[in-house]
């Protein structure tokens, strides 16, 4: 009998899977693709030699995240390439904010107005952020606070909805780079902690950039799977698990998995009836014959680019998706372009780029001309530069990985109390009603990125459990 089975090879899963095997337990892994990585794979989606990312491509928390550096990833493959500016917001007058390693170049661009402003909202958490991030990515009961005065205060800023923390900048510069930080997590600007997300993307890029991971998204799979085998743990891939009596015997099931899917593969019947799936996404890979022609200069040396007019503009697209249930006409755009700091994802002279917008759940249409007229505003001639396009909407994103329901890369919405307390209102997330059976995804705290941080949590409540057992 093996100690505990993971099901799912995502981030997640191959960090709780390590996390148990550094601690002597026997692990197994089981995953239904042909290759561990969940959502962070690569592969040549559109032309040879093109290694596009499908689903995660910056890493801005997987550089910073307290389980993955506590791993010897770089020994198995893993080497972090940082561009020149970590992200930039460019504007229709050819000028663009941006947001730096450098928290005074940051401010700098916001103007002389809001310079400040921004400094004193950043400073006081930056010189613990270390710890800080500990704290907030442990929450809940899975460890005690270290700074406990550091994390209050951080949730006096970080709880109200982001719309009054940016009443703090007079110009739009700051507030429209801030609410692109926020809509990351795909919903409206006015909910609960969205002020936090915010404040956690600024602060990982001025402690330690917004990485792309060398030759793609998938070498921080193919380490972690590295190190796992390395510590005794095995992986089987190509195995769909339909019911627990599809998996050996073990001690522990820890599940890599929606909600809904561990419902069903463990019998729980409605346990999560009440959980929540978010809009879904339209991404799209190119190959390209050349850069992407951005206006703007800072846009042309930053990894990550956010595209949308103002604040008001990416306010109006995500209260459509979420409230209206429509597609926006101008869609906010997340945009990489991994070539400027990885030239081996192309052939010599090309580049990959990757963009999505955000669409209502279980869009079925086509946002392409609406993803490239916006493109078009700030980079013109872009469409001149495509050499290969890959689409995918809610129902292509769901195929590929059974935790995109609807199109939700974000594993459930990220919005309202859901956004703290997932996958249900408990102080133990990752346990099930089965005494054996642990949930580890996305779907639980800390919530969506490639992080790892929820398979870390999950791996410590499986193993204080397999401790207390004879």
């Amino acid at each position: 009998m093996l100690d505990a089975v993971v099901v799912g090879a995502g981030p997640n899963g191959l960090t709780a899977a390590v996390e148990l095997a550094r601690r002597g337990f026997s692990v197994a892994v089981f995953e239904a693709r042909d290759t561990v990585g969940g959502g962070a794979r690569t592969e040549e989606l559109t032309l040879p030699g093109f290694r596009h990312d499908p689903c995660s491509a910056a890493h801005p928390l997987g550089v910073n995240s307290p389980a993955f550096r506590a791993m010897p990833l770089d020994r198995y493959g893993l080497e972090w390439l940082h561009p020149e500016l970590p992200m930039a917001h460019p504007f229709r007058d050819g000028s663009a904010a941006v947001l730096a390693r450098s928290v005074a170049e940051t401010a700098a661009s916001f103007g002389p107005r809001d310079a400040g402003a921004y400094r004193r909202l950043i400073d006081p958490f930056l010189t613990r952020w270390d710890t800080l991030l500990h704290d907030f990515m442990s929450l809940p009961l899975s460890a005690l606070p270290r700074d406990p005065v550091t994390l209050a205060r951080f949730g006096l800023v970080g709880l109200p909805p982001s719309t009054l923390l940016m009443r703090r900048f007079r110009d739009e510069r700051a507030r429209t780079l801030f609410a692109g930080l926020v809509a990351h997590v795909i919903a409206p600007l006015g909910g609960l902690a969205t002020s936090a997300v915010g404040l956690v993307f600024a602060l990982a890029a001025h402690a330690r950039g917004w990485p792309v991971a060398r030759g793609g998204s998938q070498s921080l799979s193919d380490a972690l799977a590295a190190y796992l085998q390395d510590l005794g743990g095995a992986i089987h891939t190509d195995y769909e698990v339909k019911r627990l009596d599809d998996l050996p015997p073990a001690r522990a099931y820890v599940f890599d998995t929606s909600p809904t899917a561990l419902a069903r593969i463990a019998g729980l019947g409605g346990y999560y009836a009440g959980f929540r799936y978010g809009p879904g996404v339209f991404k799209i890979d190119y190959a390209l014959d050349g850069p992407v022609p951005w206006t703007a200069p800072e846009a042309r040396r930053a990894g990550t680019v956010q595209v949308g007019g103002d604040s008001a503009e990416i306010g109006a697209a995500l209260r459509a998706v979420s409230r209206e249930g429509r597609a926006p006409e101008r869609p906010f755009l997340i945009t990489v372009q991994p070539g400027v700091a990885d030239p081996t994802r192309a052939p010599e002279g090309k580049h990959v780029f990757w963009a999505y917008g955000h669409v209502p759940h279980g869009w079925t249409g086509d946002l392409t001309d609406a993803v490239e007229r916006q493109l078009e505003r700030f980079a013109p001639g872009f469409r001149d530069r495509v050499l290969a396009r890959a689409t995918a909407g809610p129902p292509e994103l769901a195929a590929r990985n059974a935790n995109y329901v609807g199109g939700d890369i974000a594993s459930g919405a990220a919005s309202g109390l859901q956004l703290l307390l997932r996958p249900k209102l408990s102080l133990f997330p990752y346990t099930t009603p089965h005494p054996a059976v642990f949930v580890c995804s996305s779907a639980t705290p800390p919530g969506p990125g490639v992080h790892g941080m929820p398979g870390h949590n999950a791996a410590k409540a499986v193993w204080r459990r397999l401790r207390q057992e004879p």
